[in-house]
């Protein structure tokens, strides 16, 4: 058995009280508290069958699936029904609308008296049909709504980390090449890269964890990953590197800025002293940082470690899901060289 939803009763108490109980104070004849009561009860009764038949059965099952010319049709026929029901003459309260001491009979022959007394009679559940029925479509409105954000929100979250999963694997490979080189060479310099190492996957698996990181710690990624980068030629490569450090506390989206430098490491040849070369530089404000990476591009076409890397693509996608209208990207290339300008606004 289906039991009325708290909803179901306050719409019942509103209608009611808006056709049953403010006329009863305003115009009832307390003379006669029987006929009073009696009448009430019948049609607080007929606006109850009304809105529980519309909100439980019609919107349910016809105008939230689409069915709109059914939904009417069904409505029609319930206010009618219980107009029919409320006013009819063989039914056990009939005596009780009839004004006491009026006159039945009394103008019924004047048509205009007449349909202003069946609009009278049906006035009532068109209400209480018409009003129940919008407060249910503006509730069920909200509730999709609600959902719809909900979906988004996590479609948004669900994206974000699947950018992020395609993002650390490759750093990882990159880093643990660079750190296997130290090992085999048997370098002095390989417990504080490993330590380096440490650093890195500690920032990927638990802080990346997080919407925001401190800027520093973004920093601190940076130079590791150049760090294990530099150790390939012990005579030093061509990168120079100018990171503002002097904001270290401003929040930013973890793993934004590695990408371009990864990318410039990949496409350079930074092993060709003599024509491979790589700009890095980042600068802060209180509310916003400007980075900025340039290489070189050799003479052939060249990629290292093809299999691996994301694209530009994705942190392009990462960033308008991060920071939408709230960044600027911009990517020249020239026969030379390779120039990426990034300026984030954060706040």
């Amino acid at each position: 058995m289906y039991l009325p939803s708290r909803n179901t009763w306050l719409q019942i108490l509103f209608w009611g009280g808006l056709w049953v109980f403010l006329p009863v104070i305003l115009l009832g004849n307390w003379e006669n508290i029987e006929w009073v009561a009696v009448r009430s009860a019948v049609v607080l009764s007929g606006i109850a069958i009304t809105i529980w038949t519309n909100i439980t059965v019609l919107l349910p099952r016809l105008y939230f699936n689409k069915k709109h010319l059914a939904y009417v049709l069904a409505g029609l026929a319930v206010m009618a029904a219980v107009t029919l029901m409320v006013h009819w003459d063989g039914a056990p309260w009939a005596e009780y609308f009839n004004r006491p001491g009026g006159n039945k009979g009394g103008g019924h022959g004047n048509p205009g008296f007449r349909s202003m007394k069946y609009i009278g009679m049906i006035m009532p559940y068109f209400t209480a049909l018409i009003g129940s029925a919008l407060f249910e479509i503006a509730g069920y409105a909200n509730k999709k709504e609600k959902e719809a954000t909900e979906f988004r929100s996590e479609k948004l979250e669900a994206e974000l980390k699947f950018l992020k999963s395609q993002i650390n694997p490759h750093f990882l490979f990159n880093a643990l090449n660079n750190i296997y080189a130290l090992t085999v060479i048997k370098s002095d310099q390989a417990p504080g890269n490993l330590l380096k190492l440490s650093g890195m996957l500690r920032y990927m698996l638990y802080d990346c964890k997080a919407d925001r990181v401190p800027l520093g710690k973004e920093i601190d990624y940076l130079r590791h990953y150049i760090d294990l980068n530099l150790l390939k030629d012990s005579r030093g490569l061509n990168v120079g590197v100018q990171l503002d450090e002097s904001r270290p506390g401003l929040s930013i989206a973890p793993m934004l800025l590695i990408p371009f430098v990864e990318n410039a490491f990949k496409h350079s040849k930074i092993e060709d002293r003599d024509k491979g070369w790589i700009s890095i530089a980042l600068q802060t404000a209180d509310d916003h940082i400007l980075f900025e990476v340039q290489n070189s591009v050799p003479g052939q076409h060249f990629t290292k470690d093809e299999s691996g890397g994301i694209g530009l693509a994705n942190v392009r996608r990462q960033l308008e899901l991060v920071y939408p209208h709230r960044h600027e990207l911009s990517i020249d290339t020239s026969a030379e060289s390779f120039r990426v300008h990034l300026k984030i606004q954060l706040s």
